[in-house]
């Protein structure tokens, strides 16, 4: 595998890192939390090698650089917006993973006018929505690095991360209702994201479609055969 170069582009407010590759029409990758754009590696080198392919690290993660308080999906979002206006992206596809299929949600109510189509993997758009075993696995985690920083220890940064995962995301179920580009909405067998939860999502967003991969886990969906073949196949579909 091809190790990609990392680039940066300065915003008001961040310095974001990212992967580019390949040629053809722009597809945009956005990893899920504690992640980096390093996740979508072989994609970018091996499976789209005929898009021109973007991989970013989200505010908070990887080699982008910023200085918060707080990190939030709306944020996150917003991020996105500020870099395709800032490269001069004006329609692209959109591979969201975890984190990155929630802030997909996002980009596909609140900029519509970016994307042509939208692949979310295993979203959710309520922290409820996660099972309630990983919930809580979460919860204890997130009480033991906040700990860890009230003793002075540098583990902010994974507050703010696990508070990601504790909060809702910041769109309604009205909301998804009303998003109208086109969605493929994938998910694991073995998923820490309730299955009934994605089939609710699914049933609210129009014009979705929804897959299960078989024989994997929500950590090891993107290294599937199966999931490579279903973007492809909606991302190429007329």
């Amino acid at each position: 595998m091809t190790s990609l170069p990392t680039r940066y582009l300065d915003l008001p407010d961040l310095r974001v890192a990212y992967c580019e590759a390949g040629s053809g029409p722009y597809l945009l990758f956005l990893h899920g939390n504690s992640e980096s754009k390093r996740l979508f590696a072989r994609y970018q080198t091996d499976h789209f090698t005929d898009f021109h392919t973007l991989a970013l690290d989200s505010r908070g993660h990887g080699q982008s650089r910023s200085d918060d308080e707080q990190l939030t999906i709306p944020q996150f979002c917003q991020d996105v917006i500020n870099f395709c206006e800032a490269k001069g992206i004006q329609r692209m596809h959109l591979v969201g993973y975890s984190d990155g299929g929630n802030i997909a949600l996002l980009l596909a109510k609140h900029a519509p006018q970016l994307f042509d189509r939208i692949v979310a993997i295993a979203p959710n758009y309520l922290a409820s929505g996660t099972d309630e075993k990983t919930l809580k696995t979460f919860t204890r985690l997130y009480k033991l690095w906040k700990f860890l920083s009230r003793l002075g220890l540098p583990t902010r940064k994974m507050v703010m991360r696990f508070e990601l995962m504790l909060n809702d995301i910041g769109i309604t179920a009205e909301e998804l209702s009303s998003i109208q580009t086109g969605m493929k909405i994938l998910y694991a067998e073995e998923e820490m994201v309730k299955p009934e939860h994605i089939r609710e999502i699914a049933e609210l967003v129009p014009n979705s479609e929804l897959e299960m991969i078989p024989g994997c886990t929500h950590m090891n969906i993107l290294q599937q055969p199966g999931t490579v073949a279903a973007i492809r196949e909606y991302l190429e579909s007329e």
